[in-house]
């Protein structure tokens, strides 16, 4: 903001003067020097940019341009267009960093979440320090008002949350004692002590802020575009400058006629409403993303995601809620407690089935009792308890393994628990379509992308029920990670592919497809850093939601592209045919980029 100040003030001094000199025409001395202070004030940084672009050998730029022709117009005695060619270019440089910090700050206070303070209790104490002293297992409280610090778990208290920061939902969030909590979130009435799960650095709200801030680092194509049109545009124009200078000087036309038709042509060669709309288009687009609760990691994704024609669901987690229940325990022998030796052995285990076990069982475990040996991702777990070695595992695991065991046909995830020498039972564990899955399918059809699979290490019977209830034709069961890697990196060959995914064994998946969606609240830390783009919401709905923000983009920056060509284009005619003049180019070049710009925050309100 002390950059714009210093501007504005620079713009009103140098305006200041140049009405001045209208007083002082009389006085010749005094009316040129006084224009020439009112010019110096405002183009001394442009001077100052120019040469430090020269020696980074950037010939061709709008400060460049900008120099070439007022100095030239100074030349020719055409002293007022001078100061005002500089001073409009100035008025919309300055308008120009408003419209992109307004859109910086919108998503810098969107993105507010972390707290520089966190209330530690020690000793029956509290103590106020920086978060970034807190570690993991640390207790703090949370008073009504405050942003909660860290991810954690709540110990004691009750509270209802506004989650509108990192979900984009409105409506607050009620939280008891044993519930997650996110750091971000907005505590608004109860107070809460808090187990913290993260440090500062490896919290949500770091994480997210992170990612925002260098969400605008890469280049999408058709920026980078620009950026070669304007390298080859602009000294193209220079060229024609000098050639309508001289060809027609050679056949009798005044030279100042002639170079003044000539400044035209440089004024106008300025891509300002490319160089700022462009860029300036694709944030408002990641800035409306995250409005939704919808964060995408850059703007080159963004682009890419309005040319999507192929959608890979992971199913639990994605399509299902992930929210697993045991609904059977079924033992061979009464006398086998199966639940208690299977929430024991997989107590360790941070699969969503294996933790569904656990609080199932609802009993205290004795870890000092459990040894896991090994755990196969997709397969199952070899683990020892009191002594005795137990196999938890779907049928592919029991019979790599060679245990006997019955197996058994129904709906719902089957785990089958069974020693070396005795096959004990098995548990049924079932999972539940997410409400919106279906209506999501059928908007994504409507749009036009009806490539969309499931892939699944679930059994053949569970993905097809799945697949039928939301209305998807295409899938793959019983499928181990590695053979999901190869399926969706063969897809990536031909189609542009979404991989939407929430387990750590998804993250190498997201890394071959063409885009990768995580799920941001029950995805793990490595699938949410892996992939392209977060739905805080864990709500496929929003994927939808995110591809007409990202083709409303990349419509309005193609509008404002043509646009801006088509007007220079016909500028650089009347200029060549002696009807425009300096003033008229400035206006136009200003007046373009300006319109570009409020087109651009279209984005930000329009309903889609």
């Amino acid at each position: 903001m002390k950059k714009l100040n210093s501007d504005f003030v620079k713009i009103i001094i140098s305006t200041f003067f140049f009405l001045l000199s209208f007083l002082l025409q009389k006085y010749s001395f005094l009316y040129l020097i006084t224009l020439l202070f009112s010019y110096l004030i405002v183009s001394f940084e442009i001077y100052v940019h120019a040469l430090h672009n020269l020696k980074e050998g950037e010939f061709f730029d709008e400060n460049i341009l900008m120099i070439l022709a007022t100095i030239g117009a100074f030349f020719i005695g055409e002293y007022v267009e001078a100061v005002v060619v500089i001073l409009l270019f100035q008025i919309g440089e300055y308008l120009s960093d408003m419209a992109v910090d307004h859109t910086k700050n919108s998503i810098t206070k969107l993105m507010d979440l972390r707290s520089d303070t966190i209330h530690l209790l020690q000793k029956n104490q509290i103590h106020t320090v920086g978060t970034e002293k807190a570690k993991i297992h640390d207790l703090f409280q949370v008073k009504p008002g405050e942003r909660i610090p860290l991810d954690g778990m709540i110990q004691d208290g009750e509270s209802n949350l506004d989650t509108s920061s990192l979900t984009g939902e409105s409506i607050p969030c009620y939280k008891k004692s044993g519930d997650s909590v996110l750091s971000g979130m907005l505590n608004l009435t109860g107070v809460l002590t808090v187990e913290a799960t993260s440090t500062y650095e490896t919290s949500t709200a770091s994480k997210i802020v992170n990612l925002m801030e260098h969400s605008n680092d890469k280049k999408t194509q058709t920026e980078k575009f620009i950026t070669k049109f304007s390298k080859i545009y602009t000294p193209i124009v220079v060229i024609l400058a000098i050639l309508i200078t001289f060809i027609p000087f050679f056949f009798g036309s005044s030279f100042s006629h002639n170079f003044y038709h000539a400044l035209v042509f440089l004024v106008m060669s300025c891509p300002c409403a490319l160089v700022i709309s462009v860029p300036l288009g694709f944030f408002q687009g990641i800035g409306r993303c995250s409005k939704e609760g919808i964060l995408i990691k850059g703007s080159n994704e963004l682009d890419i995601l309005s040319t999507i024609d192929t959608i890979v669901f992971d199913k639990t987690g994605t399509i299902t809620e992930g929210n697993f229940q045991v609904t059977e325990v079924c033992p061979v022998s009464k006398e086998t407690n199966l639940l208690k030796i299977a929430a024991s052995c997989e107590s360790f285990s941070n699969h969503p089935i294996a933790k569904s076990i656990v609080a199932a069982y609802k009993q205290k475990i004795d870890s000092k009792k459990v040894q896991v040996l090994k755990e196969e991702s997709g397969k199952g777990m070899k683990a020892n308890y009191q002594d005795q070695i137990y196999y938890l595992g779907n049928e592919k695991f029991l019979n790599e393994n060679q245990i006997s065991f019955s197996p058994v046909n129904k709906v719902g995830t089957i785990v089958y628990i069974a020693t070396k020498e005795k096959y004990l039972g098995y548990i049924v564990i079932s999972d539940k379509v997410k409400e919106n899955a279906k209506l999501t399918i059928t908007q994504l059809r409507k749009m036009g992308i009806s490539n969309l699979l499931i892939l699944s290490g679930d059994r053949e019977e569970i993905v097809a029920n799945i697949a039928k209830k939301v209305g998807i034709t295409n899938y793959s069961a019983s499928l181990l990670p590695q053979d999901k890697l190869e399926k969706v990196k063969v897809l990536s060959k031909d189609h542009r592919v979404i991989f939407v995914g929430d387990g750590m064994n998804d993250a190498p998946t997201m890394k071959v497809a063409t885009l990768g969606v995580a799920m941001g609240g029950i995805g793990s830390d490595i699938t949410i850093e892996a992939s392209d783009i977060v739905l805080m919401k864990d709500d496929i709905s929003m994927i939808p939601k995110a591809i007409q923000i990202s083709k409303f983009t990349k419509k309005v920056v193609s509008y404002n592209i043509f646009f801006a060509l088509t007007i220079k284009i016909i500028v650089l005619l009347l200029a060549l045919l002696g009807f425009s003049s300096i003033w008229m180019a400035i206006l136009a070049d200003v007046g373009v980029t300006l319109l570009s710009i409020v087109h651009t925050f279209i984005i930000r309100i329009k309903k889609l």
